[in-house]
């Protein structure tokens, strides 16, 4: 207990440290580290939910998406982190790639499954209305698919920010990852503080993306879902 009570009270001095007066703060590490992982996220989003919805659309390659989602999770970063090291060299480039193939397959998957369980029918309605591919994907798939998007885009959200404290590894100062991979000048209070602080951020940016699904889904999903999840009728319940 003694030693969360120390890691709260490094939080609430903003990482201060007693004869350390050069140390950054966690304020500006906090938003470091939110800068590293919405560039991966962001990377992510534009390479996956294209491919993804893509292979939704056209209801093949469920093998390959839903395999490279399971190899992504397989996959350890530091395995990644070192093979980039090798070829990219240190630095925020080789981050930033540890954490795109981090965050891609979840996306990937999510987005398949999404699009590709949209109901068959509306699909042939909306052909039959004589709308293109495109329009389909853009009018009737992607919203109905909102859900199952994002879904994916919020697990990799937070196995992105909770990664991103490996750019200590990599030779980029700036994150969190600073503090937790520095025991000797922060002490274990700090160490905790920071972790406590990624943990806080991972969940702080899931809430974020949450709200933006809802306003992204369309009113009568949300209408629907409501009516699903509302309280029971009693005289149903008799019934």
């Amino acid at each position: 207990m003694h030693e969360f009570l120390e890691a709260f009270r490094f939080i609430a001095h903003n990482g201060a440290i007693a004869g350390a007066p050069g140390l950054p703060t966690l304020t500006h590490l906090a938003l470091e580290t939110l800068r590293v992982a919405a560039i991966g996220l962001a990377i992510s989003v534009v390479i996956a939910v294209p491919l993804g919805v893509w292979l939704g659309h056209i209801h093949r390659g469920s093998f390959a998406a839903i395999n490279l989602g399971n190899i992504g999770r397989a996959l350890p970063s530091l395995a990644v982190l070192a093979i980039g090291d090798a070829i990219l060299g240190l630095g925020l480039t080789v981050v930033e790639l540890a954490l795109v193939v981090l965050a891609v397959p979840p996306i990937v998957t999510n987005a398949y499954l999404g699009v590709d369980g949209v109901d068959r029918d509306l699909v042939d309605a909306a052909r039959g209305m004589g709308m293109s591919g495109f329009e389909i994907i853009r009018r009737v798939e992607l919203p109905l698919a909102v859900g199952p998007l994002f879904a994916g885009i919020r697990t990799a959200a937070v196995f992105v920010v909770s990664t991103t404290t490996i750019a200590s590894l990599a030779g980029f100062s700036g994150s969190l990852g600073d503090v937790i991979a520095n025991e000797t000048s922060y002490h274990f209070s700090g160490v905790l503080g920071a972790a406590i602080c990624v943990a806080a951020l991972a969940l702080a940016v899931e809430g974020v993306l949450t709200l933006v699904q809802r306003v992204l889904t369309p009113r009568g999903l949300r209408l629907a879902e409501h009516e699903r999840s509302g309280p029971l009728d009693p005289e149903a319940a008799i019934a």
